[in-house]
C-alpha cells in the first residue's frame, strides 16, 4: 500500500490551439483534428512566434529558446502538491522523477527539481516513457516500509513540443508540455492509498515510438494505437474485475494520448462519461504527466469511496496500471 497525501500540476501559458495549426499551413484543420485525435488545445514551452516562423524543423534549436525549463516546471507543481498536503520542502526525504523529453543526460532530473525547491535529500530519475508515473508508484509499492523516509516527492515534466516539427500534420497535432507532481508515503496513512497494481513491457516493440538522439520525435501510429487501446482496455478490465463489489464508484483515468483512445477504451469497457476523467482535449499528450495531471486537477472532486483505475501506457513498449482507494478523512 502507498499512501498518496495530494497532488500538483503546472502547464506553460503558451497555446497551441487548432486555429494556430490551422495557419501554419501544414494541411489540417480543427475538424481533421477533431476527427482524429479528439484535442483542441496543447501548451509549449516554445515561444509561438518562434513555431510560426520555424515550424522548429531543427528541433535542438529549441533548447535555446525554450520559456521553462524542466526542472522549473518540475518545481512549480512540487509546490502545489506541498502546499495542498500542508507539507514543507525539509519534510521530504526522497525525490524520483522521470521524464520522455530530458533537459540533461547528467545529471539527474530529479537533483536539478530537488535543488530548485530547496530540498536537500536523496535524488534519482526512474524513467519510463509515457508509463514513467505507474512505475514509480509499482516500484515505491514494492519496497519495504522501514527503508523509506516517511514522505516522498515524485515528479514528472514534459516538454515534447520541443521535439515535434511542426510541418508534420500528424506528430505536430498531438503534444504538449507540462509537469506533475506527487507527495507518497508507505508510513503516514492519508484517506487516499494505491492498493494494487501491476506493469510489465514489450521490449520488441521498442522501436514503435520515441525521441532520437537528434531530439527528433517518431512513431509508428497505427501500431501505437492500436496497442495503446488493446493494453489499457484488457488493464482496466484487470482492475473492474478485481473491484467489481464497487464497480458503481469506479473512475478511469488513462494515458492522455489522444481522446478518440481514450473513448475507444471507455466504449469497450462501458465507462460512463461521468466515470471518466481526462485532460487530453485541453492540454495534449503531455507524455508521462498526462494521466496523473488528470488526477491532480480533479484532486478537489476526489470523494470517499471512490476507486480510481488508472491505466498507463508508453514507449518501449511499456505500461503500468494501479487501483487508488479513497476513504473517509483520517
Amino acid at each position: 500500500m502507498l499512501y498518496l497525501h495530494s497532488m500538483g500540476h503546472f502547464h506553460p501559458e503558451n497555446i497551441i490551439s487548432n486555429k494556430f495549426l490551422e495557419d501554419l499551413d501544414i494541411g489540417t484543420n480543427n475538424e481533421w483534428i477533431m476527427e482524429r485525435v479528439g484535442i483542441q488545445n496543447r501548451r509549449t514551452v516554445l515561444p509561438l512566434d518562434y513555431i510560426r516562423q520555424t515550424k522548429n524543423i531543427n528541433p535542438l534549436e529549441s533548447f535555446v529558446i525554450r520559456q521553462y525549463k524542466n526542472y522549473q516546471m518540475g518545481a512549480a507543481a512540487a509546490r502545489m502538491a506541498l502546499q495542498r498536503a500542508s507539507l514543507k520542502p525539509e519534510d521530504i526525504g526522497l525525490v524520483i522523477a522521470g521524464t520522455s523529453s530530458p533537459d540533461n543526460i547528467s545529471p539527474a532530473e530529479a537533483s536539478a527539481m530537488a535543488g530548485e525547491l530547496g530540498i536537500e535529500a536523496a535524488c534519482f530519475d526512474l524513467n519510463s516513457s509515457c508509463s514513467t508515473f505507474g512505475m514509480q508508484v509499482n516500484f515505491l509499492m514494492r519496497m519495504q516500509p522501514e527503508t523509506l523516509p516517511p514522505y516522498i516527492l515524485l515528479i514528472g515534466a514534459e516538454s515534447p513540443t520541443r521535439a515535434i516539427n511542426y510541418s508534420d500534420r500528424n506528430s505536430a497535432v498531438l503534444f504538449g508540455d507540462g509537469a506533475i507532481a506527487a507527495i507518497v508515503s508507505t508510513k503516514v496513512p492519508t484517506r487516499a492509498a494505491f492498493i494494487s497494481g501491476g506493469f510489465d513491457s514489450r521490449p520488441s516493440g521498442w522501436r514503435k515510438v520515441g525521441i532520437d538522439g537528434d531530439w527528433t520525435f517518431h512513431q509508428d501510429g497505427n501500431a501505437v494505437q492500436g496497442y495503446a487501446i488493446r493494453t489499457t482496455t484488457e488493464c482496466l478490465k484487470v482492475l473492474q474485475d478485481q473491484y467489481a463489489a464497487d464497480a458503481q464508484k469506479l473512475i478511469f483515468i488513462g494515458h492522455q494520448a489522444n481522446f478518440m483512445m481514450l473513448k475507444a477504451v471507455c466504449e469497450r469497457r462501458k465507462i460512463k462519461p461521468e466515470r471518466h476523467w481526462y485532460n487530453v482535449d485541453q492540454f495534449g499528450n503531455t507524455g508521462c504527466c498526462g494521466a496523473p495531471c488528470a488526477l491532480s486537477m480533479h484532486w478537489d472532486e476526489v470523494q470517499s469511496g471512490d476507486n480510481i483505475a488508472m491505466v498507463i501506457v508508453g514507449a518501449g513498449l511499456t505500461w503500468a496500471y494501479m487501483m487508488l482507494k479513497v476513504e473517509s478523512s483520517r
